[in-house]
């Protein structure tokens, strides 16, 4: 299959000069509450996102649509959440990229702790990938596709986004 590069370029330009605006207005939205994922095992869970990555699990209780079913949470820092739902004896299959489905969450952080988590993933054994000596990809126990980047809120490789 070939691609024609310079039609995606194109087209990239089309849509830039067609919907991002002049003068942004205001998001109606306050933020990310909570962005909500699949746990195969609740402590396993745990020990990754609070042990390893260092985000804070901040509560846990039943899920209200399925009894038996955790709903748990992590501060990953600016008031925002990572969730996660069990479903014991669902029998969910593991993560899976697909389109129209999760490609990877990438969380902020500063440079000193981007290291320091490096160092840890490796300590751990948790494969990993650095890409533009700001960004790492890696797995949670259930394949979930992370990013951790050392840019700020905001930002990408340098450039603003917000």
């Amino acid at each position: 299959m070939t691609i024609d590069h310079s039609a995606i370029e194109a087209d990239r330009e089309r849509i830039r000069r067609q919907y991002l605006l002049p003068h942004r207005p205001s998001s109606s939205a306050r933020g990310l509450h909570h962005f909500a994922l699949l746990s195969s095992d609740v402590e396993q869970t745990i020990r990754f996102y609070q042990d390893l990555l260092e985000f804070p699990l901040t509560e846990i209780f039943e899920n209200r649509d399925y009894k038996g079913s955790n709903h748990f949470f992590f501060d990953i820092g600016n008031g925002n959440l990572l969730a996660f739902f069990d479903f014991p004896g669902l029998d969910l299959a593991p993560y899976q990229e697909v389109l129209g489905g999760l490609h990877h969450i990438a969380i902020s952080v500063d440079p000193a702790t981007w290291e320091r988590l490096k160092g840890k993933l490796e300590m751990a054994g948790v494969p990993h990938q650095i890409e533009s000596g700001a960004s790492i990809y890696f797995r949670d126990p259930d394949g979930t596709r992370l990013e951790l980047l050392a840019d700020h809120l905001g930002e990408m490789y340098g450039s603003r986004v917000l």
